[in-house]
């Protein structure tokens, strides 16, 4: 059976796709893939980012989560801004401070997992060295990076509206920002425009030689941590010497008899499964995809997932978070019970009203399947003069208000919206699947499930099918829904808002196994595309 791989970054895809013809597995093609998108899609991943990867490896009986999720600086209080809190992001993804403290600059950066991850992944799981997967992507760097539109359109999207920082004001944030993302006459680059960013190839290529430990341990430690206290940030030496990453077991759940595996708190995998469980209980073929009738169900097991999301959403070490409960059978057809009978779920947010994230599916000839979403959360706009790579910005993420889920705690994994699926029919992976998109990953991966499973979509449809997210009490629908649709809703009392995008919330990206075939499906939302290698 050949092998695929699936990204939303055409260097990526063909990155990870030319390691599977070299020989090499699923997890050596991932993390080749991985490091190429953070070169040439630097504000969705990078070296100083975080992540998780799901494994399965049939043939060695593994079947595992990798999770090197961020983590809060050791000196990090709860209560550091319980003072400059304004508000929250409609989608309930970011907490917004006076001047964006907690977006923008030093003090938004999170102890980063990724290069940690990558090398764990290689040594427990891989058949390539560190400085091989690492090649294709100093390969990227040195040929220098064509801005896509989708990078174009992230760059310059206006969140001003929501008290969120804007990107652009990110990559004018440092000297290296301005010198790789700007033209000579200060306007953003375009599509089609080139960026140079020699600092990161020398980065790269010192990291490939010296090995993961020269992050945490070695020279680029110590200089990531003198540029930290230079500028009133709150890494360390001791936060990076002291990162630890976890490998744990998957969550498991079901839908319409296919064994669903993802990533456990404090990821979003049972987020995705809640909806997933709640929605079982109608005939959503009977209803039409996107009808009003679909809609409307799906908005209502958003908004019930969102509140428990909400109330309970945080990292297990430092907090219950009642797994099996909410994704019970017995909770979530209580849950479908209050839907069926009419009721209305309220999502609260704070008074004060596309995320940054990527993603890879893969699957190799021996059958292994590894799903993996890794991000900066939101970029910081911090660079470290001389590296080249932007921090991670998520301490967004955290609750400033103490004695919450997801409130502020020293060396604590702030949740993660991701959740990278494994879709099993009987006992070999049936779907392999994941998104980037901040808040709608979950929603978006129940729908990509449901869309094949209940509408009998093949993969490239299912990813690219209009979706609605309710993560707040709007639904909000892709452009494509049409507009009798949302007509039916509003008159039935609903707030729709419509959004101009055509492929709007999350990029699915997804490969479906059947009869010994591969599809693979790429949202058109991403640039990137699905390569089978033979």
């Amino acid at each position: 059976m050949p092998g695929m791989i699936v990204a939303p970054q055409p260097e990526a895809a063909e990155a990870g796709a030319v390691v599977l013809s070299r020989g090499g597995n699923a997890v050596d093609a991932a993390v080749a893939a991985a490091f190429v998108q953070g070169v040439v899609d630097p504000q969705m991943a990078g070296i100083g980012g975080f992540g998780s990867m799901q494994v399965y490896m049939p043939k060695r009986g593994l079947h595992q989560v990798l999770e090197f999720y961020a983590r809060a600086p050791l000196a990090a209080k709860p209560d550091m801004w319980a003072d400059k809190l304004l508000g929250q992001s409609r989608d309930g993804f970011a907490f917004l401070l006076e001047g964006g403290a907690s977006e923008i600059g030093y003090l938004a950066a999170c102890t980063p997992g990724s290069v940690k991850g990558y090398a764990e992944a290689l040594s427990r799981y891989g058949t390539f060295d560190w400085a091989d997967a690492m090649a294709p992507a100093i390969a990227e760097a040195k040929r220098g990076v064509m801005v896509r539109p989708h990078m174009h359109w992230y760059w310059s999207q206006d969140q001003s509206g929501s008290g969120q920082v804007n990107t652009i004001d990110k990559l004018r944030f440092s000297a290296t920002g301005r010198a790789v993302y700007f033209r000579p006459d200060d306007s953003l680059k375009r599509p089609g425009d080139v960026l140079q960013n020699p600092d990161m190839v020398r980065t790269l290529e010192r990291l490939a030689k010296g090995g993961p430990d020269l992050f945490y341990r070695g020279t680029l430690a110590e200089e990531m941590a003198a540029d930290f206290a230079a500028h009133g940030g709150l890494i360390t030496c001791e936060d990076l010497a002291a990162y630890e990453l976890s490998v744990v077991e998957p969550i498991w759940g079901s839908y319409r008899g296919h064994r669903i595996s993802t990533s456990p708190p404090p990821a979003s995998g049972l987020s995705m499964l809640q909806i997933l469980h709640m929605l079982e209980h109608f005939d959503l073929a009977a209803l039409g995809h996107n009808s009003a009738a679909h809609v409307a169900l799906l908005a209502e097991a958003m908004k019930r997932m969102t509140i428990d999301k909400d109330r309970h959403m945080g990292d297990p070490a430092y907090v219950e978070v009642p797994t099996e409960r909410l994704i019970s059978r017995d909770y979530c057809a209580t849950l479908a019970a209050s839907i069926r009978a009419g009721e209305r779920a309220g999502v609260t947010r704070l008074d004060r009203s596309q995320r940054d994230t990527t993603h890879i599916s893969v699957v190799d000839g021996e059958g292994n399947a590894v799903a993996l979403t890794h991000t900066l959360g939101s970029p910081s706009g911090a660079i470290t003069d001389g590296l080249g790579f932007m921090y991670n910005g998520t301490m967004s993420r955290f609750d400033p208000r103490p004695g919450h889920a997801a409130s502020v705690a020293p060396g604590k994994r702030r949740a993660s919206s991701a959740a990278p699926t494994i879709v099993f029919k009987g006992d070999a992976p049936y779907i392999v699947l994941g998104a980037p998109g901040g808040s709608f990953i979950a929603p978006a991966i129940a729908q990509g499930i449901m869309n094949v499973i209940d509408f009998g979509m093949p993969m490239l449809e299912a990813v690219a099918a209009p979706r609605i997210v309710a993560v707040s009490d709007m639904i909000d629908v892709s452009n494509r829904v049409p507009r009798y649709v949302t007509d039916a809703l509003e008159a039935q009392g609903y707030a729709v808002k419509r959004s101009w995008m055509s492929y709007a919330f999350a990029a699915l990206h997804g490969i479906r196994v059947a009869e010994g075939r591969m599809e693979g499906g790429a949202d058109p939302q991403r640039d990137g595309m699905a390569i089978a290698v033979a």
